[in-house]
């Protein structure tokens, strides 16, 4: 099953949040119009507007409200993409060449700036105190995240705290905003927003993780990008650290070097594959998949709820 059949119900919405980040991403400049939509028709989950329509749900569902939180927040991690592009040297994207690679790195830069400052003008007309500061926070910490990844390139020296902390930031925040956020605008209260937010947390945690073993066993074709990439540029994710606990596996891992080729990455692989790592990873995974089941048995058990445990589940089934 597709992780979008799952929320098929939406779709109507979500097409009409697809039009409106088009509309979002306009820009009078052919080059940036174009280096835009080139990111946006390159598709994506829309996992972020997703949970912003189903947290939505559990107050008073107004569409257009809806639709200002999730155009800002679906912008904003485009924006992210388009700088990680430049920073890793990626030249795909979801099988689709990046900005950087089929403009430059400056062209990309812009368009991930213009993407950004797009987002906040869309959710500028939000009038909500409390949602522009958790935004604020949002962004603050993600570029923080960014920041840590770049230090942390290479760094064999670092712990699982510091991955779990960088990917908190890179990923499970804006996750988790997402749900809060969407509550917020829906007029829930206070305990509702707060509980959807540690759900949100908890399944982004998960989902990065494993996103992350995923990119050791899938393949280009499955991940529209080489696999191996996070390592292959230097990004030591969970499974990559659990297999550094083993001599054999930590000595072939520090074979790792910024001009290392494809072939010599493969017995690489093969090696961290030969430990108990990516085991350990799907097990910590789940752990956060429990901790989001548990705070939705807080919430109100509407559709909206049931959703939520079905993606939850999907995550957790994903192939590795």
């Amino acid at each position: 099953m597709k992780l979008n059949v799952l929320y098929s119900f939406m779709q109507r919405d979500l097409q009409k949040i697809e039009r409106a980040l088009e509309e979002a991403i306009t820009a009078q400049s052919p080059v940036l119009h174009d280096a835009s939509l080139h990111l946006l028709q390159a598709g994506g989950k829309r996992i972020r507007p997703v949970f912003v329509l189903l947290a939505g749900q559990f107050g008073t569902y107004d569409f257009e409200r809806m639709k200002q939180v999730a155009v800002a927040l679906e912008c904003i991690h485009m924006a992210s993409l388009v700088h990680d592009d430049v920073i890793d040297d990626a030249v795909l994207r979801r099988g689709e060449p990046t900005i950087k690679a089929k403009w430059d790195n400056r062209i990309a830069m812009y368009t991930g700036d213009y993407i950004f400052a797009q987002s906040l003008q869309t959710f500028s007309t939000l009038q909500s105190s409390k949602a522009h500061e958790i935004l604020a926070h949002t962004i603050v910490e993600v570029c923080v995240g960014e920041i840590d990844q770049i230090e942390d390139k290479y760094r064999y020296d670092q712990t699982v705290r510091d991955y779990l902390r960088r990917i908190k930031r890179k990923t499970a925040l804006l996750i988790a905003s997402s749900c809060q956020l969407g509550a917020l605008a829906a007029g829930v209260e206070d305990e509702v927003h707060e509980t959807l937010y540690k759900f949100g947390y908890y399944v982004g945690m998960a989902y990065q993780i494993t996103d992350d073993l995923l990119d050791l066993t899938g393949t280009e074709e499955e991940l529209g990008k080489p696999a191996g990439s996070d390592l292959w540029q230097g990004n030591l994710t969970l499974p990559v650290l659990y297999a550094l606990e083993h001599p054999t596996a930590k000595t072939q891992v520090k074979k790792v070097h910024p001009n290392i080729t494809k072939e010599e990455l493969t017995p690489i692989i093969a090696a961290i594959k030969g430990t108990d790592a990516l085991d350990r990873s799907y097990e910590l995974s789940q752990r956060y998949l429990k901790k989001a089941h548990a705070c939705l048995d807080r919430l109100p058990n509407n559709r909206a709820n049931k959703t939520f445990r079905n993606i939850a589940n999907y995550i957790g089934k994903r192939k590795f």
